[in-house]
């Protein structure tokens, strides 16, 4: 089963995509990106990664919703997900949040503990630290200031090695082709909420089984984030990819096999 499918939150919407026949539910929110490029009929393209998941798991990867007010928090967002959740019947979830995703994954696991049974947080931060604030302050301004291979070239060296960069090259025009919106509206609503985000408070309230996956080289949200997570929340497992950073889940080829044995145990 492929779907592409988009689900009413409030007086708007989400999209999603679906693939997979388990019983079991992995709930997938990406990071800042989706800003730029939404999951909305990508289900095929998506769907290679997880094909390992599709006998025994239901892997749903949601954007964020298509109408974005302004001032949006990373905990509204954690609100509208769990809204999207509920509307579509998934009672109960293993959640895993990438980058701006963990953000809000934080908040959905805190504040609707019913929802999430296990929590893999991926390359994220409890809150809007001084490496994170630069990098993505620097993002909203090349929004106004550069092109966008520019504001691709600068992601590309924040998030990834320089090895994968020196590889991988030649894709970066084809790749900024496609991820240029029509306007970076969308992209800098995010974005901000990232700069306001603060989910320390409430992360003592996460009691679900919960991952911290982060390289020690992550330029984007710095190498400190992930032991204040595990400071931070009672149950949980750090795993560090070593020489990796901000782009771990594409560069490292058995993380997706590392994510299915966490979600198996």
């Amino acid at each position: 089963m492929h779907k592409n499918g988009c689900v009413n939150v409030g007086d708007t919407d989400m999209y999603y995509v679906a693939f997979g026949e388990g019983k079991k539910n992995l709930v997938v929110l990406p990071g800042l990106s989706d800003g730029l490029w939404t999951v909305n009929g990508k289900a095929w393209l998506l769907a290679g990664t997880y094909k390992k998941f599709f006998k025994d798991y239901t892997v749903y990867i949601f954007s964020r919703k298509n109408v974005i007010p302004e001032g949006y928090s990373i905990k509204e967002m954690a609100d509208d997900q769990a809204t999207a959740m509920k509307n579509l019947g998934i009672e109960k979830a293993i959640v895993m949040g990438v980058s701006q995703g963990g953000m809000i994954a934080q908040f959905l696991a805190a504040n609707y503990l019913e929802l999430v049974e296990k929590l893999l947080l991926v390359v994220t931060a409890p809150y809007a630290n001084e490496t994170i604030k630069e990098v993505v302050s620097k993002w909203i301004d090349m929004t106004t200031s550069s092109t966008h291979t520019e504001l691709m070239l600068d992601t590309a060296e924040k998030v990834y090695t320089k090895e994968f960069n020196e590889n991988n090259k030649k894709y970066l025009s084809v790749l900024a082709r496609f991820t240029k919106p029509k306007n970076y509206d969308r992209f800098r609503k995010n974005a901000y909420a990232i700069l306001g985000f603060d989910a320390r408070p409430v992360l003592s309230q996460i009691k679900c089984p919960t991952y911290i996956m982060s390289g020690n080289c992550d330029n984007t949200v710095g190498n400190d984030a992930p032991y204040e997570l595990r400071d931070g929340i009672s149950n949980n497992e750090l795993i560090i990819f070593d020489g990796l950073g901000h782009g771990l889940f594409e560069e490292d080829r058995n993380f997706y096999n590392n994510v299915l044995d966490i979600c198996n145990r």
